[in-house]
Formats: C-alpha cells, sequence, structure tokens
C-alpha cells in the first residue's frame, strides 16, 4: 500500500482520538453526560450517529458480499431494514423520548424496563443486562472481523495485530469521551461513509462502455442473476424481509432517541436518517453487483466476497483516495463497535453493578467503572474475533436476531400497552432469547442441521416474545395505579410536545 493511503488512515485515526478528547472535557463529568450525552443531540448528529452504528462494517463488506454470492436476492434484505428503520423512527422514537425520561429519567434501556413499572432494580433490569452484554459481546467481535480482515486485505498486516489496531483505537476514544464522542465520530464516519457508498460504484461502473456492458458481463459470471430476485422462495423472502423487525430492540440504536434533544427534533432527524440509509444501502448493494460484472469482464481475482469494496479502493483510485476509502470502512466498524461497547459499559455499570452493589456510588466512580467495563467487553470481543474464518454477516444477523427477538417487542409493548405487566416483560426477554439461541445452535434438524438453515431466528423469536408479552400480561395481575398513571402522563406530555 503506497504511502499516500498510509496518511489519510493516519490522519483518520488522529481525528477520531481528538473528537475524543473535545467529548472527554465536555461531557463526562457524570452519568448522564457519559452514557446519553446530557439528553442535548443535534437531530443531525442524532440521525448519523443511529445510522453509521447501525450499518457498522458489514455495510462496506458484509452485504456487497452478499450481493456479490447470492446476486438480487440480498435486496429483500435491504428493502427489510428501511421498511425496519422507518417504522422505528415513526413508532419508537418520538415516544421513548419522552417515557424514559417520565420513567425517572432512565439513562439505559434495561433502566426503563425497570422503572416503566415503577421499580429501580427489578429482575427485568438485570436479565437485560445480561443479554445486552453478551449478544453486544457477539456483535462486537462481528466489526473486529471486519477490521482484521480489512488491515489483512489492505495492509498485509497479521490479522491478529489488524483486530488490535482497530480495537485499540475504538477503545480510546470511547473511554475518553463516552456517549458525545461516540455521537460525533459517528456524525463523521456517517459522512465518510455517504461519501465512499455513493463514489465507489459510479467509479467502477465507469470502467464500463454502457450499463448494457456490464449487465452482460454480470449474467455471463453467475447464469441466473436476473432471475433469482423472482425465484426465491417465499421463506427466503420473509426471512430476509424480516431483519426490519430487529429495528425495534437493537439498544445502540434506540439509545439514541433517548438522548436526542427533544420531540420536535425526530422529524428533522427521521428525514436525514432515512435519506443517508437510502442512499448508503442502494451504494452497498451496487458496489456487490458491479463487483460481479467487473471480476468477470477484467479477470479480477476476488478470494473473499467481503472484501470486494476494498479491491475497488485500491484498483481504482489514487492512493490518498484510496486511504480515505480504506478510512470509511473503519469508520463503518468503529461506530458500530463504539455503540456498541458504551451500552454494554452502560448496562454493567447502571443496570448490574449499581443493582447489585451495597454501597453508594458517586457518579464519577461510575463512569471510570463504566470505562474498565468497556475495556472488559472489548478483550472478550477480540477473543471471540481471532477465528478469521467467521463471517461478518452470519455474526451480525445472530446478534442482530437475537436483540430484535429479546428487546424488540417488548419496546413496542412498554411503548404502546398500558396494562403490561413487569413479569410478562421478563418472560418476554427470555422466551424472545431462548428461542433465537435455540434456532441458532440446536442441531435438531435429520441432517445435524439447526433450524436457522430454514427460517431466520428472528421470525420464531420475534412471535414467541410477542405471544408470552400477552398472554402473561392477561393472565398476571393488572399493574398497579401508579404505573398507569406514568404511561397516561407519558402519552400526553408527547401529545404536548409535539403540537
Amino acid at each position: 500500500m503506497p504511502i499516500e493511503s498510509y496518511i489519510s488512515l493516519a490522519i483518520y485515526f488522529l481525528a477520531m482520538l481528538g473528537i475524543g478528547l473535545f467529548a472527554y472535557r465536555e461531557s463526562t463529568g457524570d452519568i448522564s453526560g457519559y452514557i446519553l450525552g446530557g439528553r442535548q443531540v443535534s437531530p443531525q448528529v442524532t440521525a448519523l450517529s443511529a445510522g453509521a452504528s447501525d450499518m457498522s462494517g458489514w455495510m462496506l463488506m458484509g452485504l456487497p458480499g452478499a450481493m456479490y454470492v447470492t446476486g438480487f436476492d440480498a435486496m429483500y434484505i435491504a428493502i427489510g431494514l428501511v421498511a425496519g428503520a422507518l417504522a422505528n423512527y415513526l413508532l419508537v422514537a418520538p415516544k421513548l423520548r419522552v417515557y424514559t425520561e417520565v420513567a425517572d429519567d432512565s439513562l439505559t434501556v434495561p433502566e426503563f424496563f425497570a422503572k416503566r413499572f415503577g421499580q429501580k432494580n427489578a429482575p427485568v433490569r438485570i436479565v437485560s443486562a445480561i443479554i445486552i452484554v453478551m449478544f453486544f459481546t457477539l456483535y462486537t467481535s462481528a466489526g473486529l472481523v471486519a477490521g482484521g480482515k480489512l488491515f489483512e486485505s489492505a495492509f498485509n498486516v497479521q490479522y491478529q495485530w489488524g483486530l488490535i489496531i482497530t480495537l485499540g483505537v475504538v477503545v480510546s476514544y470511547t473511554l475518553l469521551g463516552g456517549f458525545l464522542a461516540v455521537s460525533m465520530t459517528d456524525f463523521v464516519q456517517g459522512c465518510i461513509m455517504f461519501i465512499a457508498l455513493v463514489l465507489v460504484p459510479i467509479v467502477a461502473f465507469n470502467q464500463f462502455d454502457s450499463a448494457a456492458q456490464m449487465n452482460a458481463a454480470a449474467a455471463e459470471s453467475v447464469p441466473g442473476l436476473f432471475e433469482s430476485f423472482e425465484a426465491m422462495t417465499w421463506v427466503g423472502i420473509v426471512s430476509s424481509l424480516a431483519w426490519g423487525l430487529g429495528y425495534f430492540g437493537q439498544p445502540h440504536i434506540i439509545v439514541r432517541f433517548m438522548a436526542i434533544r427533544s420531540v420536535k427534533a425526530v422529524p428533522t432527524a427521521r428525514n436525514i436518517g432515512m435519506s443517508w440509509m437510502l442512499v448508503t444501502i442502494v451504494g452497498a448493494l451496487a458496489t456487490g453487483f458491479v463487483g460481479i460484472a467487473y471480476a468477470n469482464q477484467f479477470g479480477l481475482q476476488v478470494d473473499d466476497p467481503e472484501t470486494i469494496f476494498i479491491l475497488f479502493s485500491q484498483i481504482l483510485f489514487h492512493p490518498i483516495i484510496s486511504g480515505f476509502l480504506m478510512a470509511a470502512i473503519l469508520a463503518a466498524i468503529m461506530s458500530t463497535i463504539s455503540s456498541q461497547l458504551l451500552v454494554s459499559a452502560s448496562s454493567l455499570t447502571e443496570d448490574i453493578y449499581r443493582v447489585l452493589s451495597s454501597k453508594q456510588v458517586d457518579d464519577q466512580k461510575t463512569v471510570t467503572i463504566g470505562r474498565y467495563g468497556v475495556g472488559g467487553v472489548a478483550i472478550a470481543a477480540l477473543l471471540l474475533a481471532l477465528d478469521s474464518s467467521n463471517s461478518i454477516l452470519s455474526l451480525v444477523s445472530n446478534a442482530w436476531a437475537g436483540f430484535g427477538a429479546a428487546f424488540g417487542p417488548l419496546v413496542l409493548f412498554c411503548l404502546y400497552k398500558k396494562d403490561l405487566t413487569q413479569n410478562a416483560a421478563l418472560a418476554g426477554i427470555i422466551a424472545g432469547a431462548v428461542t433465537v439461541l435455540f434456532w441458532i445452535y440446536a442441531p435438531v434438524l435429520a441432517d445435524g442441521q439447526t433450524l436457522s438453515s430454514i427460517i431466520y431466528e428472528i421470525i420464531p423469536g420475534f412471535v414467541v416474545s410477542t405471544i408470552t408479552l400477552w398472554v402473561v400480561s392477561l393472565l398476571d395481575t393488572a399493574p398497579d395505579e401508579r404505573v398507569r398513571n406514568m404511561y397516561t402522563q407519558a402519552s400526553q406530555e408527547l401529545a404536548e410536545q409535539q403540537s
């Protein structure tokens, strides 16, 4: 790799660390500032932060790779994601922003689950925190795998060293600046990702004389490519579209809605966020499609389909631009890892340590403990990521399903069902998580395959969790008047703030 590319990357790393130092001085004096940025995050930063932390390395590596391997089948995933993100902005964002403040200023998702029922240290809080740490450790490892593959493919750096470099930079600015650093770096990273996912497919397409030539090369490379969209089975279509269900339960995304400065800022964030998402997701799919044609037309050797974006960056651009595009991949990876580390650390400190500790802990000490939590989760994820054969998209899909099934139905029930009970919430979380884990790991089919080989695990997990929440609420004793009044107050305040 030319020296100019390394200089571009060095500038990027220094910029991220500089933002971390700035945020350290601005917002980490108390736990609310460290975890939620004092609930004063702008809609622009909220939108790009939510998008960048959502899409991660799989946007520039996993999704183009899926398009390269499966053809237009990958488009159903994109459709499901866009629909799910829009529904999240419409159904969850405004009400969650108000309700978490009404529920005794809840700072984390597990804390909201407990205070929604008028309790501070309910079992649902600890159980949900444990699930967050467990699935985010898996999710973070997916980002590290992407970082390791990037350094190995682009810079001939040993895979394990790539993991360490990626993790080192992310942990540094996350430890320093907390939520504000994560959000501000996500904003910058979201802008970089946007430019990269517009630039790469356009430049790659311009290597062909016409769209017809490109399509012919792609069809020659993958027979039946243009029929794959219509030939997909209904089970496959539903499984792909079901990715959209996961949005309601992703703590690293919905926590952005808790931190936005006001309900009136949500529509602005939605418009910016959805516009950003549409452009970037089309760019990712286009990168994979053009990659199919380019590899056939120009004899490009593609050993790992998930590195097609990296290959384009290396062969089509000046070294300075190539370094910028490598930074785009790191931006996608780091934005998600930092968000996941922060949410995990918040759960470890606020929802496990503070709940179980018999001592009073001041905010400053809690922030310090949170930083230790960031380091602990990072090390565990690093150990999981040491196997370079892991598929980025596979790791992400498992963690996405776990959160979507365990928390997605509960978030909606908390916001829209007045008579939801605490026992139902606890049962719903456990039912969703256990169903997903069973679907992924239990070799119950005749050939030793798991049920996830038939249908994406988020579907049965989401359905089982929803039924459990509904049935247990019907059978359980109705919540007391104080809990009902909190629900009414949140609804009234939302109506007032939207007017």
